[in-house]
């Protein structure tokens, strides 16, 4: 691992850009390997009645950019928003497609069962209550 003037600590990547050129790249230091639509699943997952302002909170973005991924997600049939009283509850399609074409054999389903600390049944439970509240 080469290091950038032994200053930073940094590690630095050789990439190959071509046949004969290499290229240093700093790595960056903060990324995840989940986006922040999955973020927003997971979170409602665990709780189907949060507010846009705690899932904002909870997964570190605006308020806007939650509501346009609220928005995203139930244009693709992955989540469906019922008024109960003056909160919105989601329901989680679970037999979603990923949409990627290298997780296209996956579901939302596996995303959330590979995040979740609840146990299998009791997020399941969670699920089915917020369906029934429709």
């Amino acid at each position: 691992m080469q290091y950038r003037n032994g200053d930073s600590g940094i590690p630095l990547q050789v990439c190959k850009l071509a046949q004969s050129e290499h290229v240093l790249m700093e790595a960056r230091k903060s990324w995840t390997f989940l986006s922040n639509h999955a973020h927003v699943l997971i979170a409602l997952a665990k709780n189907s009645q949060l507010r846009v302002r705690d899932l904002a909170e909870q997964v570190g973005i605006t308020e806007r950019a939650v509501a346009q991924i609220l928005a995203d997600l139930q244009t693709a049939n992955v989540l469906r928003v019922h008024r109960a009283g003056r909160r919105n509850v989601y329901s989680i399609n679970e037999f979603a497609p990923l949409r990627h074409p290298v997780e296209s054999h996956r579901t939302v389903g596996d995303i959330l069962h590979l995040a979740e600390q609840l146990e299998p049944y009791e997020m399941r439970r969670n699920l089915r209550a917020a369906d029934t509240l429709r």
